[in-house]
C-alpha cells in the first residue's frame, strides 16, 4: 500500500466516525506562488492564476487567492479563512499549491495547525470568510494532503542574489534562510507533502543550486531539510542524487517530516510557470488532483 492510499483509507474511517450533524463534502483548495496575477481575494472561484475554470482540478476546486506580493505572514490569514472555510467540521480538503504557496500552507500548518477553529459553514461572504456552524471548535483542519508543483518552502537562490528586482516584500521570505527559517517545515500536522519537481531549467538559471525549473531548484521542489545542488540521476556536478519517495539524497540528506518525492522531471520536460494554462509542473500536478482528489 503506498503512502497515498492509506491516507486515503484512514481518511474515508475518520469520515465515517464522525457524526452525521451534518453532510460530509472534500473540497480541493489550490493555493498559488508570488505574484498571483490579477485574481480577485476572497474569490474562490477566480482561477484565473491558474487557467480555464472548466478544467478538472479536483473535486469542488476552490482557488485560494491572496496578495501574492506581500510577505507570507501578513497574507497567511486568507490561507487560514479557506481551510476555515471548507476544511472543519464534517468537511475534508485536498491541497494543491505551488511556488510559494508551499510556504503559505507550510506556515499555516506549523503555526496555526494546533490551535482552536471554528467549525465553518463552507459559504463564504464577499472578503472570503465563512459562517461558524455550531460554536464549536475543533483542533487544526481536516486536510488528506498537499500536493506541491515546484515548492519553494526551501526559497530560491534567485532571491539571494536579486535576481528578481522588485521591491515586493515576498521576495524577502524567498531568500533561502528565510524560507528554511521561518518555520518547522517537519511539522505538518501529520499532512502528506508530495513533492512535484520540475527540471527544465534555462542557461540563465545556472545560479541554481543543482537541478531547477527556472525558478526553483531541487532542494526546495524536493523537500530536502537543507540547501544543496540535487540533480537527477546520473548528472554530473551535483552533491548527490534527488531520491523519489521519502529516501533521503544520494549523499544522506534527509528530506523534511512528512514529505516525499511523488514526481521527479527525470526527462527535464517541466518548467515553473503554468502559463495560464494548467501548463508545466502545475499541469502534472492538476492532472493528479483529478485522479486522486475525489
Amino acid at each position: 500500500m503506498t503512502i497515498r492510499t492509506a491516507v486515503l483509507a484512514a481518511t474515508a474511517t475518520a469520515a465515517l466516525l464522525v457524526a452525521p450533524e451534518a453532510s460530509a463534502t472534500n473540497y480541493s483548495l489550490w493555493i498559488h506562488g508570488k505574484n498571483g496575477g490579477g485574481t480577485q481575494r476572497g474569490n474562490y472561484a477566480d482561477f484565473s492564476n491558474w487557467g480555464p475554470s472548466t478544467v478538472s482540478a479536483g473535486v469542488n476546486k476552490k482557488a485560494v487567492n491572496w496578495d501574492g506580493r506581500q510577505k507570507i505572514s501578513v497574507e497567511n490569514f486568507r490561507i487560514r479563512d479557506a481551510l476555515d472555510c471548507f476544511c472543519t467540521g464534517t468537511n475534508w480538503c485536498y491541497i494543491a499549491v505551488h511556488s510559494a504557496g508551499d510556504l503559505q500552507i507550510g506556515y499555516a500548518l506549523s503555526m496555526y495547525g494546533g490551535s482552536a477553529r471554528y467549525k465553518k459553514n463552507a459559504v463564504p461572504n464577499s472578503t472570503g470568510v465563512c459562517g461558524n456552524t455550531d460554536g464549536t471548535t475543533q483542533v487544526g483542519w481536516n486536510i488528506k494532503w498537499v500536493d506541491v508543483a515546484s515548492g519553494a518552502g526551501g526559497g530560491s537562490e534567485l532571491a539571494d542574489n536579486g535576481e528578481w528586482a522588485t521591491s515586493d516584500p515576498i521576495v524577502g521570505d524567498l531568500v533561502t534562510s528565510t524560507a528554511r527559517g521561518m518555520f518547522n517545515h517537519n511539522t505538518t500536522r501529520s499532512a502528506w507533502f508530495y513533492m512535484f519537481a520540475g527540471a527544465k531549467g534555462t542557461a540563465y538559471s545556472g545560479i541554481l543550486s543543482g537541478q531547477d525549473d527556472e525558478a526553483v531548484a531541487y532542494h526546495s521542489t524536493g523537500g530536502v531539510s537543507v540547501k544543496g545542488g540535487f540533480c537527477n540521476p546520473g548528472d554530473w556536478f551535483c552533491d548527490g542524487t534527488l531520491n523519489t519517495g521519502t529516501a533521503a539524497t544520494s549523499n544522506g540528506k534527509a528530506k523534511w517530516s512528512y514529505h516525499t518525492v511523488s514526481f521527479r522531471d527525470d526527462g527535464e520536460n517541466h518548467n515553473h510557470y503554468q502559463n495560464g494554462n494548467w501548463e508545466n509542473i502545475v499541469g502534472v500536478v492538476r492532472a493528479d488532483m483529478a485522479t486522486y482528489a475525489y
